[in-house]
């Protein structure tokens, strides 16, 4: 769906959010199975220890998950929202360079979505996304738990 393109999707950062936008973080890639999005270590978005700060992670990480549960409900033509309701992060490595964050979830969003439809109650489900340095080294992980539900 052309709604969901790399253009499209970075149109979206800047406008609904820009703090993510102005972070450095871009998307670059998005299919059914897997969404991609990045972000440079620069003075505007660093911690006081000389890496990417934890919070900016965390914007481009739930993006990552975001967008493939945003794709399907778009996919289902139904009115559905979602919300994050819990989430855990975990850092291995200082952030620096280019980083790269993954969620390669997509398949488990459809029988959620299918179920919300189908009984009218919220579902939850987990999604991960990891960060990984110019070295393919995970510098962070985290977990979302995302709740939809049918829209009355």
């Amino acid at each position: 769906m052309a709604k969901f393109t790399v253009k499209n999707l970075n149109k979206f950062l800047f406008f609904k959010l820009p703090s993510a936008y102005f972070s450095g973080i871009r998307v670059i890639s998005i299919d059914d199975h897997e969404a991609m999005a990045t972000v440079k270590h620069k003075w505007i978005n660093q911690n006081p220890f000389k890496s990417l700060y934890w919070a900016v992670q965390g914007m481009a990480s739930e993006l990552v998950t975001g967008l493939l549960v945003m794709k399907k409900i778009d996919e289902s033509g139904k009115k559905i929202s979602m919300l994050v309701t819990y989430q855990t992060g975990t850092f291995t490595k200082k952030a620096r360079g280019v980083i790269t964050f993954v969620c390669k979830d997509g398949d488990i969003i459809q029988e959620a979505i299918d179920k919300t439809i189908a009984t009218g109650e919220g579902q939850t489900l987990v999604m991960t996304a990891e960060g990984f340095n110019e070295e393919f080294e995970s510098v962070s992980r985290f977990e979302y738990t995302w709740s939809v539900k049918v829209k009355n």
